[in-house]
């Protein structure tokens, strides 16, 4: 399986997250020069070579029209303001984001990955202010700092498809933070409302370093928070932070692959007899949505001869909570029974290939000793119901 992993002992912020991904690619200077053609208004990516505590790695600069983000002043990554306060700086809306990234040259997934990412940004800003969505404005420079690099980790997530990403528990930071609103704790309001049920800590070191921006791709992109996995590593970026600390400044990715394994799993069951076969399957949906790997029924045999049916939840440990109340919301069972499994996995992997009908996705799977693939299935379904071909014609001609 084909793994990154994120130390955050020195935080996270979106420049560092970019600086350590575009060191992991055997050709940055190229991935650099896609990202100054996507279209982000007025922005230039400056990649530069330098040393922190002894550590050489890669530092990441925005420049917006000829100021360098070291000339700009120390602003959060975003402000927000409520209708009719005033202020010297022009705003953009939520909207004005979305327009922007409508308008960039990726492809839909880094586009939806990047709305996505955002969305955390101002939900999490909306509650701490007490603002609808709708009416978050966020400072102008900030913002296209922030779009700048979200989209540059969408993109190179997408350039380096690992099939899962690792973060550690995420270091903060301590003390305060000088903002558009005053002075305010660390981390800062809305990081910690992002960085909620993720594993935080604080320490010496005073400063703000996790930003929203980074615990908003953090939340994204990581499919869970922990140590090191036993992993053969292959490539290390070091991602170099614009503060000097006693510590290093630094985020480090690694890359590598995790050799054939078991995942630990929680198997959960209930039995219901009262509940019609539509609220059944709307639960199942909900319990999906809450993070379960599979959910399927068994009919079965209930007291007082009353046929009932059984419902079998598969979750990973981070998710079994989420989705424990999740079962207990939408059925009508009071109580329901865990047990622990293991779970053998093969390594997946998704590629795109030209066909005569176009482009079609494949499925391909290795391990333990074996190797298959398959077309996708809604690739197939699309092009079967444009050529009236059946699927068993369609994938006999691929």
């Amino acid at each position: 399986m084909k793994i990154i992993y994120l130390d955050c002992s020195m935080g996270a912020a979106g420049d560092m997250l970019t600086a350590a991904l575009l060191e992991l690619l055997p050709d940055p200077d190229v991935f650099l020069n896609q990202l100054n053609s996507l279209g982000i208004p007025n922005v230039t990516f400056i990649r530069s070579s330098e040393k922190k505590n002894g550590i050489l790695g890669t530092h990441i600069s925005v420049q917006i029209g000829n100021t360098s983000e070291e000339n700009r002043l120390a602003h959060p990554e975003e402000h927000h303001h409520k209708p009719g306060e005033h202020h010297h700086h022009e705003h953009r809306s939520l909207q004005d984001i979305h327009d922007i990234v409508s308008r960039l040259t990726v492809s839909e997934t880094v586009r939806q990955d990047i709305l996505a990412v955002y969305a955390l940004i101002a939900e999490a800003e909306g509650h701490v202010h007490g603002c609808p969505v709708s009416e978050i404005h966020f400072h102008e420079v900030g913002t296209i700092d922030a779009i700048a690099d979200i989209t540059a980790v969408c993109l190179l997530v997408e350039k380096l498809h690992p099939d899962e990403i690792v973060a550690s528990p995420v270091h903060v930071g301590s003390g305060t933070v000088k903002c558009a609103h005053g002075v305010l704790p660390v981390p800062a309001p809305a990081t910690a409302e992002i960085l909620k049920g993720i594993p935080i800590y604080g320490g010496e070191i005073k400063g703000e370093l996790c930003t929203p921006t980074g615990a908003a791709l953090l939340r994204h992109f990581a499919t869970h928070f922990g140590d090191l996995p036993v992993m053969s590593v292959q490539q290390i970026g070091y991602g170099l932070g614009t503060k000097d600390f006693p510590t290093a400044n630094c985020l480090r990715a690694m890359l590598g692959e995790t050799a054939d394994e078991t995942d630990t799993m929680f198997e959960l069951s209930l039995n219901v007899d009262d509940m019609t076969a539509e609220e059944i399957g709307f639960a199942m949906d909900r319990i999906f949505e809450a993070g379960a790997v599979e959910v399927y029924t068994v009919p079965i045999g209930m007291k007082k001869n009353r046929p009932g049916t059984l419902i079998r939840v598969i979750c990973s440990p981070e998710k079994k909570d989420t989705v424990i109340r999740a079962v207990f919301r939408h059925t009508s069972t009071i109580g329901l029974r865990e047990y622990q499994t293991k779970r053998y996995v093969l390594h997946r992997e998704v590629t795109e290939k030209d066909t005569t009908y176009g482009k079609v996705h494949f499925k391909k799977v290795s391990g333990y000793g074996v190797e298959r693939e398959k077309a996708e299935y809604e690739d197939l379904a699309a092009i079967a119901a444009e050529t009236g071909l059946s699927l068993s014609e369609l994938r006999k001609k691929l």
